[in-house]
């Protein structure tokens, strides 16, 4: 084990959060890429786009628990989530490098069908993005203790991630989607295969020790045990995330229709310029996401949590982020008005994405871990299944495309709601 890990050092958490950020940056390249490509350069329908973007969730509800329960038990490649994240990143890698090349690849071998072939690349790619999420985020539990330091693995791992999952969307508005996703191949790739080098898991995962004499005493007690997985706890935990991740979803897949309507080119633009508009305008917001999300985490969330607890934090950001998404409803109507919108929305994003795991890792049996993180993805999976397959008919027929961010707004609302339901952890209790 190298001096870096034994310390703890923030150089070791930067390079824990890598492969995450591998997934995350893979992950930005197909929310600033997908639906755009689909509309610009394959034709499809809003409520197509939808039914391909469904894919992804279908691959993860079965992708996510099953890798999770497998590495959990499995020791090969030195590591148990190392090998995991080593086939996911190259699967990832190729899947990116499809995206542009799925007319190709129809007329290659001669399916007819560019629906067909869209749905394979993005249920791979899904399903690639899956099969490593899970263990690197898996491995930040299995290499740290509970309480702080976890949730400075998470917290850390997440600003990294959003740092470079906002050079992604920066690249996509300055250089073009293009671009973007040839450069995405390479880095995908390097972060998800180098930094396993300088992480060492451990072989056996150990249980917490339990804080009373016996696991019996402590049912006794009425008290469940630490090492005991608390089911009702999760069961409120995933309703909350859920909504969270409906309105996120809502925004990432249908975002352009919103901006087709309410901020338009100038009569007279070719149809090719148009495009790259829209392209530039959906990079330059996931920009703004990400590159003020990755300041967050760790210098604004992790201190804040000591003060308030994560799960105040975490509702209170979330509620922030409702308000601007009804902020894009009302306010919208330019670029300037849309980015400024977008920086209260990575007050939320920045909590979404890293402090559930956090909240969640210290509510389940640590030797479980794969699996759990699996079950949990279930509350992301599912929302993003209903937003992609159900409300693509909705929005294709609104004749006023805000109804997507009224339908985000009011998702983030309720889910801020049901975070004040679940139960602070002891060990990051306010001071």
């Amino acid at each position: 084990m190298l001096a870096i890990q034994k310390k703890l050092s923030n150089l070791f958490y930067v390079i824990l959060g890598l492969p995450s950020t591998a997934m995350g940056f893979a992950l930005s390249i197909q929310i600033a890429v997908l639906s755009w490509i689909l509309r610009t350069k394959y034709n499809l329908e809003i409520d197509q786009i939808g039914i391909v973007w469904a894919a992804g969730p279908i691959a993860g509800i079965l992708g996510q628990p099953i890798i999770g329960l497998i590495s959990d038990k499995v020791w090969f490649w030195g590591g148990r989530r190392r090998p995991f994240i080593i086939i996911g990143g190259i699967l990832a890698g190729l899947m990116i490098f499809a995206l542009p090349n799925i007319d190709r690849l129809n007329n290659f071998f001669g399916i007819g069908s560019l629906m067909a072939v869209a749905i394979t690349v993005a249920l791979t790619l899904d399903l690639s993005i899956n099969i490593s999420f899970n263990p690197t985020r898996s491995i930040i539990a299995d290499v740290t203790p509970d309480g702080q330091p976890r949730t400075k693995g998470y917290t850390w791992m997440q600003s990294v991630s959003n740092l470079f999952g906002s050079g992604a969307y920066l690249i996509g508005a300055l250089a073009g989607n293009y671009f973007l996703i040839y450069a995405g191949v390479f880095i995908v790739l390097l972060f998800s295969i180098i930094p396993l080098f300088f992480i060492e898991e451990p072989r056996k995962l150990e249980a917490p020790v339990d804080d009373q004499p016996s696991i019996t005493g402590s049912k006794l007690a009425g008290t469940p045990h630490k090492g005991a997985t608390q089911w009702g706890e999760l069961f409120k935990l995933y309703f909350a995330h859920g909504f969270s991740w409906l309105g996120i979803q809502t925004m990432f897949v249908y975002m352009f229709a919103f901006l087709e309507q309410n901020i338009p080119s100038s009569p007279g633009v070719p149809l090719d310029d148009q495009n790259a508009r829209l392209g530039q305008m959906i990079g330059w917001s996931f920009f703004i996401l990400n590159a003020a999300g990755s300041i967050w985490p760790a210098f604004l969330l992790e201190p804040l949590s000591k003060k308030l607890g994560r799960v105040k934090t975490h509702s209170l950001m979330v509620a922030i982020m409702a308000l601007g998404y009804f902020g894009i409803t009302l306010w919208a109507t330019n670029a300037l008005t849309l980015y400024l919108m977008m920086v209260i929305l990575t007050f939320g994003w920045a909590a979404v994405v890293s402090l559930p795991f956090a909240i969640m890792s210290e509510k389940v049996d640590k030797v479980r871990m794969g699996f759990f993180m699996g079950i949990f993805n279930l509350s992301v999976v599912l929302p993003q299944l209903v937003s992609s397959s159900v409300l693509g008919t909705v929005i294709k027929n609104a004749a006023d495309k805000g109804i997507i961010f009224i339908i985000s707004g009011v998702s983030l609302a309720i889910s801020s709601a049901l975070w004040l339901t679940v139960k602070e952890g002891k060990s990051v209790s306010s001071k």
